[in-house]
């Protein structure tokens, strides 16, 4: 998979991927991020939380200077519950053995409210049909894969099914790449025209697809009758006893005292 991204078209892919991470992890604030896999794209470069990681499940030559912090399994991952504010998956989870229990780990290890980017190859596209082609010429013993042949392609329907049993909620999901699959950077310049021309006619079939969910935990209200408000005591006046008599009496007093002598 790492070779494959030195080529034409993987480049093409890193470009398009590079844009799109910038774009919705900017806005995404907390204080610790972590990205699984793919060190040849820093897809937390534009995000501004103070503590950002790389994650890998193995080291792999890098030409730059940027190192994983932190080397671990992705279904079993060393945070503690409700400790993480985002996650980025990027082809992280079509390249594992088990990706539902990569989500899984990422739903306990997510804050509440918290979010994931994940970002996967799209089999029901250009790309995904030379695929299917290239294996079934391999099958007959001649021709060559198009896609690294590193995992299984998981379809965008089925992983927002996933992601909804797993108390996420999908807040964005498009797609990207929609040239043809040619092997050269010279024919894939000439179908540059079909990326704005795809986004605009067939969106679902473009080679890649780009998802942002959030993590949703229900809270609850207390119910009964210990959890009843205590009623208010009202207050009402007091009359005054014998109040009009004390009143007519002393009248009756200063009229005599008038009437005196």
């Amino acid at each position: 998979m790492h070779e494959w991204f030195e080529t034409p078209p993987g480049r093409y892919l890193l470009a398009w991927e590079k844009a799109e991470f910038d774009r919705a992890v900017a806005d995404i604030f907390g204080y610790h991020a972590l990205q699984l896999g793919l060190p040849e794209l820093d897809t937390l470069a534009s995000n501004r939380m103070p503590h950002k990681w790389l994650g890998l499940r193995e080291l792999h030559p890098l030409d730059g200077s940027r190192k994983p912090a932190l080397m671990t399994d992705y279904a079993a991952l060393p945070f503690e519950a409700n400790s993480v504010d985002l996650v980025v998956l990027p082809h992280s989870l079509e390249l594992n053995t088990d990706p539902h229990a990569t989500l899984r780990e990422v739903e306990r290890v997510l804050v509440p409210e918290g979010k994931v980017v994940i970002c996967c190859l799209n089999p029901a596209s250009l790309w995904g049909l030379r695929q299917r082609r290239a294996h079934i010429y391999r099958r007959l013993g001649f021709g060559q894969l198009f896609l690294p042949d590193a995992g299984e392609f998981i379809g965008y329907r089925r992983l927002r099914d996933w992601l909804r049993l797993l108390n996420f909620e999908v807040e964005t999901g498009n797609f990207g790449c929609w040239r043809p699959a040619l092997a050269t950077d010279r024919w894939l310049d000439r179908f540059d025209w079909m990326d704005s021309l795809g986004e605009r006619w067939w969106p679902i079939f473009g080679a890649v697809y780009f998802v942002v969910a959030t993590k949703r935990v229900r809270g609850m209200k207390l119910v009964g009758k210990l959890w009843k408000p205590a009623k208010a005591i009202a207050t009402a006046p007091v009359p005054l006893a014998n109040r009009r008599p004390q009143l007519e009496t002393t009248a009756t007093a200063e009229r005599q005292e008038v009437r005196l002598p």
